[in-house]
């Protein structure tokens, strides 16, 4: 006899249902009362479950409509190709990888002069609370929320390319538009974290309680000095990133990408 309280035997049975597909995304689970009734457990009790599997973001609920298995699709990023000009695009990084891959993007946009905070002056080589201007985007794949981006570029670099300060996308990207203007990202170091998300972060990625964010912030930089730091933030169960790193000939097409 299990020594785990009803309602986690609840929720590890679901759980168990909707990972070999019992439940599939977007169907809805039987109702408290039918629950009650399989498991001969209190309604408190599967309510309890259910809440689990809500805060693990596997299930929604909604008022009058009961519980909803919630659709993970995965997107997959390569980092390496992402802003790389050897690498034919059609728009920015971001618009010919989601429309690579099948998906539709969308985004909106936000132009900021901020004060450089001791991380992003840190990056950008400049001093602390020097004028710094963020280029912000929410981003969304098949209009799903999928990551915000916060890329923070030094003031001077704002005199030499000034559509950089306009609010609307740079159709081309930012980083294509640089090269264009004779400022060349010649490379860039990443650093990525996880963490679980600020209130603002998850009211904006829509995360639900238990989900981390995957923090990759990238620092370019030109043949000279930095230009540009950028802060991607990304919801930790819709994304998977990889890198591809020297010859991989070798590799068979039915790895995981």
């Amino acid at each position: 006899m299990s020594r785990q309280p009803k309602y986690r035997q609840v929720a590890d049975a679901l759980r168990r249902e909707i990972a070999d597909g019992t439940w599939p995304p977007k169907s809805r689970l039987p109702s408290e009362s039918e629950l009650s009734t399989r498991f001969d457990a209190s309604r408190n009790t599967v309510r309890s479950g259910l809440s689990q599997l809500v805060s693990e973001g596997l299930i929604t609920s909604s008022q009058g409509l009961g519980y909803e298995v919630r659709s993970h699709e995965v997107f997959k990023l390569n980092a390496s190709r992402f802003e790389n000009l050897s690498f034919p695009q059609t728009g920015d990084a971001y618009s010919t990888d989601v429309a690579a891959a099948g998906r539709r993007p969308s985004q909106s946009f936000r132009v900021e002069m901020r004060p450089a905070t001791d991380e992003v002056a840190e990056r950008l080589a400049v001093d602390a609370g020097a004028t710094t201007v963020l280029r912000f985007c929410h981003r969304f794949v098949d209009d799903v929320p999928w990551s915000t981006q916060a890329t923070y570029y030094p003031d001077w670099l704002a005199e030499e390319a000034p559509r950089l300060t306009e609010p609307g996308d740079i159709a081309e990207g930012t980083t294509r538009y640089l090269a264009a203007r004779g400022i060349e990202q010649i490379g860039y170091f990443d650093e990525i974290a996880t963490r679980m998300p600020t209130p603002d972060e998850s009211r904006l990625l829509e995360i639900g309680a238990g989900i981390p964010v995957l923090l990759w912030t990238r620092t370019g930089y030109s043949d000279e000095r930095p230009i540009r730091c950028t802060v991607t933030t990304f919801r930790g169960d819709l994304n998977r990133m990889n890198y591809e790193i020297g010859d991989l000939s070798a590799r068979s097409e039915n790895e995981p990408q």
